[in-house]
């Protein structure tokens, strides 16, 4: 039988660890002196609102890069060893994108991690994969993405963990979502992210997270080409030399909040 998490009230959420690739680091989302924000700080500054000043604590663990498996062995341990009030874990996306995949094989993977975290945490919240139907290096990917995002949603209904359901979140599908890379969200993007964890966490939010965009000026199909084309020189190249070098963002990058600390 799967061991259930003890879920946290609302008030009872003091500490938060967050683990991840570039989603949870916030890359795409600047911050002060050359740092990356992201939904994950955006979401523990509203968690910090809730209690009293300097009880609220959070690490950030997550590396831009890694694979599912550098996730499990560098930052599950570290977060059981926290032992937060809450957890939220995003991993297994650049696995998805890797060639020949298979999303049932990391999907095992991915539940042998959970079920580590699960005893040792209040709660956890796990994160599905965007729907990338409208990136074009990743659209061929989307069916691979959607059966392991149906693996992830089981495994939490196993574990009874919350379940941040990123592929159907409307919002972040238009592309002032997105970084000029477009595979990292825009500081927009990670705001929205963030207002719809907490609102699943039964936080009320300062906006609506799936509020409309404003209507954007029309484009003609030749701008979209030359948009297409300056995307692909740089950004799209590099991307793929360094995924056939065998290298990553991340390869000499540490967590940014390694432990709890006061925000």
């Amino acid at each position: 039988m799967a061991a259930e998490s003890t879920s946290s009230s609302r008030d009872e959420i003091r500490s938060y660890a967050a683990i991840g690739d570039s989603f949870t680091e916030g890359v795409g989302d600047p911050g002060p002196g050359g740092s990356c924000l992201g939904w994950a700080d955006r979401l523990a500054v509203l968690l910090d609102d809730r209690v009293p000043e300097h009880s609220f604590r959070y690490a950030n663990l997550a590396v831009r890069g890694k694979l599912l498996d550098q996730i499990v062995a560098d930052q599950v341990p570290r977060a059981r060893e926290l032992a937060p009030d809450l957890v939220t874990i995003c991993a297994g996306g650049n696995d998805m994108i890797g060639p020949g995949t298979d999303p049932d094989e990391v999907a095992e993977r991915f539940e042998a991690a959970v079920a580590a975290l699960v005893p040792a945490v209040g709660s956890v919240v796990i994160a599905t994969g965007f729907d990338t139907r409208g990136v074009p290096v990743l659209r061929h990917l989307r069916g691979k993405i959607a059966t392991y995002n149906g693996h992830v949603r089981a495994v939490a209904d196993r574990y009874h963990c919350r379940v941040l359901d990123l592929w159907s979140f409307k919002s972040v599908q238009d592309r002032r979502a997105w970084d000029a890379d477009r595979l990292h969200l825009s500081p927009e993007g990670h705001t929205r992210v963030a207002l719809k964890a907490a609102q699943l966490l039964g936080i009320e939010v300062p906006a609506d997270p799936d509020q409309p965009w404003p209507p954007l000026p029309p484009r003609s199909s030749l701008e979209g080409r030359r948009d297409d084309i300056q995307w692909a020189r740089e950004y799209l190249v590099p991307w793929i030399g360094r995924r056939l070098r065998g290298e990553s963002s991340g390869d000499h990058a540490a967590a940014k909040r390694p432990d709890l600390l006061p925000l």
